[in-house]
């Protein structure tokens, strides 16, 4: 077991560097200049090269990426372009947030999503397997912004029961765990939810139906094994895949939920990340994009780790 834990978290060195290469070059491939977020288009010459020598933009790119990265290390991702303040700082309440936000959305998510695939996997071919299987498509076909703004209509416009916008009262930035402040996460949380509910779900249906078919279950039915015993055998089986699955969403439920923080405003890296592409804030892109890539790489580290020790199979193999 040590040695598979030394050898994954080896593959995740590699994996970092490549990460950090890429953020640092994607958005500095972007056209236009950096500093047009806080200098004038008719500012002096002077003044723009000596804020270009101030945030390092006037050294080669190799230069600039090494000392990112060094500044990365020891915590400093610099310093936005638009409010003058460290990027760290800027970050820490939105990625508090967006992995509140997640957390939430996963537990409807993949809860919803297991108990439909699970029910679907066991009546095969009935109306509730037909039933789950349009509710898993309907959530993967729904855009993410318009399902939002539709419960935006349904339950703030015309019902008057649950907040639009925000995550507190009075326009407030930070999570206080009020009443007020859950009935703020309940709509961005049910429509983050819908797609990984969906793909959770068939997945689910499709390892079910498959374990079922094998012969240890039939051979476990015909020494007369109780229903639960089977079952746990078939949870035990299935566990991996779906483990590997619910990890990826999770991930990407905490980078990709820019557009469902945009509709709701809530105060996350996705909504800072879409103000900062706005404003052209290279040090904030780069910031976030790294913070949000370096969580789905450690992500993906921990579903490893938890599948081995699910299943002892992944690990001798």
């Amino acid at each position: 077991m040590l040695t598979f834990l030394i050898r994954r978290i080896l593959y995740v060195v590699p994996i970092a560097i490549g990460v950090t290469f890429f953020v640092f070059s994607l958005v500095h491939l972007a056209p236009g200049d950096p500093l047009s977020a806080v200098v004038a288009g008719d500012a002096p010459r002077e003044v723009v090269d000596m804020l270009r020598a101030a945030y390092g933009f006037d050294q080669p790119m190799i230069v600039q990426y090494l000392r990112w990265v060094a500044r990365a290390l020891s915590g400093d991702l610099g310093r936005s372009l638009a409010t003058g303040r460290p990027v760290a700082a800027e970050m820490f309440a939105a990625i508090g947030n967006s992995v509140l936000l997640a957390f939430l959305a996963a537990a409807i998510g993949f809860t919803l999503g297991a108990i439909l695939g699970g029910i679907a996997g066991y009546a095969q071919s009935s109306w509730l397997d037909k039933l789950a299987s349009l509710i898993a498509i309907l959530g993967v076909s729904v855009p993410h912004y318009w399902l939002g703004m539709v419960l935006v209509i349904l339950f703030s416009v015309n019902m008057n029961a649950l907040p639009a916008i925000g995550i507190g009262p009075a326009g407030s930035a930070f999570w206080l765990w009020t009443r007020t402040d859950w009935s703020h996460a309940i709509l961005p949380a049910v429509t983050l939810s819908v797609i990984p509910m969906g793909i959770v779900t068939r997945t689910v249906r499709a390892t079910v139906a498959e374990t079922l078919a094998m012969e240890f279950v039939q051979a476990l039915k015909a020494k007369g094994l109780p229903g639960h015993a089977v079952l746990l055998h078939v949870v035990r089986n299935v566990a991996p895949v779906c483990l590997a699955v619910m990890g990826l969403q999770f991930g990407y439920l905490l980078g990709g939920s820019i557009l469902v923080e945009t509709v709701f405003s809530w105060p996350g890296t996705g909504f800072l990340l879409n103000d900062a592409i706005f404003r052209r804030d290279i040090p904030m892109l780069q910031g976030v994009i790294l913070v949000l890539a370096m969580f789905f790489v450690l992500l993906n580290l921990l579903v490893d780790i938890v599948q081995t020790l699910v299943d002892p199979r992944i690990r001798r193999g």
